[in-house]
């Protein structure tokens, strides 16, 4: 852990998600003095599942919170079906390349949250209008909802950790139809309050179609949860509907039968819904002067790549790393940061748009070489293969290293 004295220097963090709290607790480590924003009025207590893999669990050792964090994976089977309710051995998400810590976004965001020394500012209902900066500071206007009112502070950096459609990219980068990359796939998640039926807590199901697919992710202490994903071709249109109705018209008009059925029938009534577009950012910078964004604001890989939270932590682990490193120049800092992080960032993204064709599958063709994937796994002359791909391909490789530290040993339990 660093701890250089920077000064009492003051950075404005905008987002009390992941990529938030990871980077107030990494700045405070190195003794700088961050400010929290965040949009919502009151801390996030739900959220859907999320992996941890070696860069996160990493990146969260060294911030002090890994021993807070328990993977929830269970040891349970993987089973892909159809509308019958026919089922036969398939490939969970565990089956991918990496070995990763299954759990909720809250669960990290609890476990970080609670490391935050209880002097660090957080002030909620507040966003940033304007930012304006120079070479020693950035001024930023803060407007409080809650209260009505504007002020304009000054900071030595500011970073933008409020994910893919940030307000600190839109103010000082462009529009967010500049760096927004669309797949044109749609993800619906929510969690179930039981098992699918015919199937134990413990399994992950998987019903996958042309254009459209149903994943469940288990957990050894709760109900499951559900990751409903589609083809469209006009990602606008999506939001125009209520979301049930468009979801039942892409998955028919053939009868959904007994568990998708218990799945859509579920996601009616469920609480909390992640109903959005699956989109990539790219960015030839994720700095401009003293202004940084990090986590989904900066790379977002999508959630067919899994590595988000990880990525974002590792992010926030490094920015302050470098800006220890670099104590007399922040926009130092910033390009040092960025050229280490960048080529593993990029490779994530493009791993993000293959492991689409495994969630869903574009075409007969996508579906046909997934079942054949799933039949080598299981074959005694062609398993040793995916076992390989699965724990020492590239793609495993870098979501299992520490590719924020490369110099350090991978922290913490596998």
């Amino acid at each position: 852990m660093d701890t250089t004295n920077n000064g009492g220097r003051r950075a404005l963090v905008v987002g009390l998600g992941v990529s938030g709290i990871a980077t107030a607790l990494r700045l405070r480590q190195i003794g700088w003095t961050p400010v929290i924003v965040e949009r919502a009025a009151t801390r996030r207590s739900g959220g859907y599942f999320i992996a941890l893999f070696g860069a996160g669990r990493a990146a969260a050792q060294r911030l002090g919170i890994l021993d807070n964090l328990t993977d929830r994976g269970p040891e349970g089977s993987a089973y892909d079906i159809d509308r019958a309710g026919n089922r036969r051995p398939g490939l969970g998400f565990k089956d991918f390349p990496g070995r990763p810590w299954m759990m909720m976004r809250a669960d990290v965001e609890e476990a970080g949250f609670a490391a935050l020394p209880p002097d660090v500012e957080i002030r909620h209902s507040t966003v940033p209008t304007r930012i304006e900066q120079d070479p020693d500071g950035v001024d930023v206007t803060l407007a409080d909802a809650a209260r009505g009112t504007t002020v304009t502070e000054r900071f030595d950096l500011v970073v933008g950790a409020d994910g893919l459609r940030s307000t600190v990219r839109r103010l000082a980068f462009g529009p967010h139809e500049d760096y927004l990359r669309r797949m044109n796939y749609m993800v619906v998640a929510f969690q179930l309050t039981d098992a699918l039926p015919g199937h134990d807590r413990t399994d992950s199901v998987i019903l996958a179609e042309p254009q459209r697919s149903l994943w469940i992710f288990p957990f050894k202490d709760r109900p499951p949860t559900a990751m409903l994903s589609y083809h469209t071709d006009d990602v606008d249109a999506e939001f125009t509907r209520p979301m049930i109705d468009r979801v039942r018209e892409v998955f028919g008009p053939e009868p959904t039968g007994a568990a998708l059925g218990a799945a859509l029938d579920t996601l009616e009534s469920a609480d909390e819904v992640l109903f959005d577009s699956v989109e990539q950012v790219r960015m030839d910078r994720w700095h401009r002067g003293r202004v940084v964004l990090v986590g989904d604001a900066a790379w977002c890989v999508t959630l067919y790549a899994g590595m988000g939270a990880s990525s974002g932590m590792a992010g926030a682990d490094l920015l302050g790393t470098m800006l220890a490193r670099h104590p007399g120049s922040v926009t130092g800092a910033l390009a040092a940061w960025e050229r280490q992080l960048r080529p593993s960032i990029g490779y994530l993204q493009g791993n993000g748009l293959q492991m689409r064709s495994l969630f869903v599958p574009a075409t007969r063709f996508e579906l046909a070489r997934r079942k054949a994937m799933v039949r080598m796994s299981k074959m005694p002359i062609t398993s040793p293969l995916i076992l390989r791909w699965r724990t020492k391909g590239k793609a495993a490789r870098m979501k299992d290293m520490d590719f924020s530290h490369p110099g350090l040993a991978l922290a913490g339990p596998r």
